[in-house]
């Protein structure tokens, strides 16, 4: 059976209907679920009011936790205040001489602070003794510059790296730092040269063979030839004249030991010494 224009018209018809129904059905949910949203966020932006009870529990914790602002705080804090805003302990003159960076750390010694071991020492009981006059006094009589500290450090270190590798560079690394100590040991001591290099080259103008350690008067370079060996003198070196600076000793050997001749070699005085420690090739004494 074969459909009229006019069928197919109703039919088109009813299908725009039923499509219309069912969009505006789709909408009127959609719009639904916004305005519940929308009461949901208006109910998180505006919580119910606070209550009497929980109003009064506020004021309460305020009230036991805070402190009163009474006139005696207030003064307080303006006192306060007016002692920082007048603080100036900070802003001191100067006056004389001036004491720069430089002068001040030229006071700190190769082994210790001489400027602080004079504070130190002062009696202070009938009044202050440390003056302007006598700052001024020590900066002029024991100022070095720090040009010069940095190479006398380098040479003393140098010194010692030397006698470590020509005296011992054979030995263990205990027995190469025991000579160390001895050196460092006859440096704290007043029977010998306060330096280093004063220590190992003692006597070296003397002739051959006639100074403290061999290497130092044997006409040969006192220039380490064995790298690994010279390297590891140097390293020693280093941390034994760190000891020194710090007015420390190693302690291998205790500080009254001043002597170490090989074994193969002791001299005739050694019975008339005390006989300390034996590390490789070396005997250790000191007096009795």
């Amino acid at each position: 059976m074969t459909a009229t224009p006019l069928t197919r018209f109703a039919r088109v018809l009813k299908h725009i209907v039923v499509s219309s129904a069912a969009a505006l059905l789709l909408v009127g949910a959609v719009s639904t679920a916004s305005a519940e949203d929308a009461m949901v966020d208006d109910a998180t932006l505006f919580p119910a009011p606070m209550t009497q009870a929980v109003a009064a529990k506020r004021q309460q914790f305020f009230e036991t936790t805070q402190p009163k602002l009474t006139p005696q705080l207030l003064a307080a804090y303006v006192e306060r205040q007016q002692e920082i805003k007048n603080f100036n302990a900070f802003d001191v003159t100067p006056t004389g001489t001036e004491l720069t960076e430089a002068v001040l750390s030229s006071y700190i010694s190769k082994r210790r602070n001489d400027a602080l071991d004079a504070i130190e020492s002062v009696d202070t009981t009938s009044g202050p003794a440390l003056t302007q006059a006598v700052l001024v006094a020590y900066a002029e009589s024991k100022y070095v510059p720090t040009p010069k500290k940095v190479k006398l450090a380098d040479s003393e270190r140098l010194c010692l790296a030397q006698a470590i590798y020509h005296e011992a560079r054979g030995e263990s690394l205990d027995g190469q730092m025991a000579v160390a100590n001895v050196i460092i040991n006859r440096a704290f001591s007043k029977k010998y040269p306060s330096t280093i290099c004063g220590v190992v080259f003692q006597n070296a103008d003397k002739g051959k063979y006639k100074c403290q350690f061999t290497f130092a008067c044997d006409g040969r370079s006192d220039e380490g030839k064995e790298r690994a060996a010279w390297n590891r003198s140097m390293k020693l070196a280093e941390e034994a004249f760190a000891e020194f600076q710090r007015g420390e000793r190693p302690d291998v050997l205790p500080g009254g030991v001043l002597y170490s001749p090989h074994h193969r070699g002791a001299p005739k005085w050694s019975h008339t010494f005390r006989r300390v420690a034996a590390i490789g090739s070396h005997v250790f004494y000191s007096q009795n």
